[in-house]
């Protein structure tokens, strides 16, 4: 690392927008650019993006945080990736072109592919080898799709032209001119198929997809020399050492390094992740067995539950019903009446996510009087949010047999007190934002600082983790279990709802 490396830039490439972040050596947030992007909905459960979109507005971020903080390419030390994972693109590798819209995570198009894989009998083949379980939120069977969709595609994939990969695939390759086809486990262990414990691509399971293993790239680790940025795109060459999945970032930003840890990200969706340490835990509870980070020899694994709609249950009551203007108003909101009275959203607009995963739930708002009003319905959209994630996180700790002493926060939705408070009374555990909440680019700043020596070990990364504000439970036990017991009478009515006899 040179003697004027100053800085890491951790590129996030989220769902919804692409931002470029500058830290420090002390782990502070020395300059931030964000650009949205356009989200495409074609048909009913299907959402798309433009793969040529994400790149140049990822791009800009990149050049515009340096320039608007007058720093040079030589004072980065160290470039790090986390991405919006599951979602899928498909490229043409003479040229770098996509080939179709990237598949979403959150498009349930592949329903009808995951339910004739079931029905043959494959499921719990894919959980054993993956981890994961036979659902459209992942990549595998959005690549299929396109593969099954493209003419021409799967036999061109056979000859070696075209390339799959997730977002951070696709930001590799394009940041090293094609030079580099790269995933790390974070992201492989997302596609359906990845073998976890053997940590390579699963042959059974690609010839389940029918999916050419040319298309595939190759495994690299979390942290560590993966490629080079080139000149042509910031002005020099610049080390990229940092490769993670949004939600595993931010489990190593939030510091969640020890076996128990856990850190919910309340962002467009939740993800609660729960670090299990050097061995997978496979669960009962229906719940996901992940690769956490890899780093040298040494490979984390997690526990994980998403939650479909989180912030975008507010994005919905914002954007759908138009009961807020912005979604900062729903605290205010929310808290001008004591409770929901016996309101309960259930946003299961794109089906639900961990213990359910049912793609056929659909959304409903259960408990209405003359006497509610839309008070109440945002008091219900918080509540749900909490809710959803308590439900997480309670099967989450009989799976890992580790009691949950706190948890860790962060997220665009983080910032709202009263939610944190009605998560921390429904956990009955203490929930703490720390002073940093950009934690998802904070992770993907450690794993390539790490790698390149511009910190030093994951104790000095502990010692930089500060605590903002803790909040403390204040139900009752028999208050927690009454609310839950509403809640899941509430998801019951949901279930299943759209699926086609």
């Amino acid at each position: 690392m040179g003697s004027s490396a100053k800085y890491v830039l951790a590129l996030d490439q989220g769902t919804t927008s692409s931002r470029a972040i500058l830290f420090d050596h002390a782990g502070q947030i020395c300059g931030m650019a964000q650009q949205g992007y356009a989200q495409s909905y074609p048909q009913p459960g299907w959402v798309e993006h433009d793969p040529e979109e994400i790149w140049q507005s990822q791009l800009a971020v990149a050049r515009r945080v340096l320039l608007e903080n007058a720093v040079s390419a030589a004072q980065i030390a160290a470039i790090g990736i986390t991405n919006q994972r599951e979602t899928t693109v498909l490229w043409d590798r003479a040229t770098g072109e996509a080939l179709a819209p990237a598949i979403v995570w959150q498009d349930r198009r592949t329903a009808p592919t995951c339910a004739a894989l079931s029905a043959a009998g494959h499921a719990a083949l894919f959980t054993e080898r993956t981890g994961l379980v036979l659902d459209p939120y992942f990549s595998g069977t959005k690549l299929k799709w396109l593969l099954d969709h493209i003419p021409g595609a799967r036999a061109r994939a056979e000859r070696g032209e075209l390339a799959f990969g997730t977002v951070d695939s696709w930001l590799a390759w394009k940041f090293s001119n094609g030079r580099a086809h790269v995933s790390d486990p974070s992201n492989a262990s997302r596609t359906l198929l990845f073998d976890i414990h053997r940590q390579c691509w699963d042959e059974e399971l690609l010839a389940l997809l029918d999916i050419p293993a040319s298309l595939l790239p190759r495994i690299v680790d979390s942290s560590g020399v993966i490629a080079m940025a080139d000149a042509d795109w910031l002005g020099a060459n610049i080390p990229l050492t940092g490769i993670a999945g949004d939600q595993q970032a931010a489990t190593f930003g939030q510091v969640c390094l020890q076996p128990g840890m856990a850190k919910n990200t309340y962002g467009t969706g939740c993800f609660l992740l729960m670090n299990t340490g050097s061995q997978p835990i496979a669960s009962q509870h229906r719940l996901l067995t992940t690769i956490g980070w890899k780093r040298a020899v040494d490979t984390t694994y997690l526990l994980e539950g998403s939650v479909f709609m989180g912030g975008a249950t507010v994005q919905w009551l914002r954007d759908g019903l138009g009961m807020i203007q912005s979604a900062a108003e729903i605290e205010a909101l929310a808290a001008s009446v004591p409770d929901s009275g016996g309101v309960y959203l259930v946003p299961a607009h794109t089906g639900l996510g961990a213990p359910y995963w049912d793609p056929y739930a659909r959304g409903a708002l259960l408990g209405m009087t003359r006497g509610t009003n839309s008070a109440h319905i945002a008091r219900a959209a918080l509540d749900a949010i909490a809710l959803q994630s308590a439900e997480v996180l309670l099967a989450m700790q009989q799976d890992a047999a580790h009691p949950l002493s706190e948890l860790r926060v962060d997220g665009g939705a983080a910032g709202n007190d009263l939610l944190l408070q009605l998560q921390a009374d429904i956990l009955g555990v203490p929930v703490i934002r720390p002073r940093i909440t950009e934690t998802t680019a904070l992770g993907a700043a450690y794993l390539a600082g790490l790698a390149v020596g511009f910190w030093s070990d994951e104790a000095e990364l502990a010692a930089l983790w500060q605590i903002e504000r803790r909040f403390e439970p204040r139900l009752s036990a028999e208050q927690r279990a009454e609310r839950m017991a509403g809640w899941q009478r509430a998801v019951q009515r949901t279930l299943n709802w759209a699926a086609v006899d």
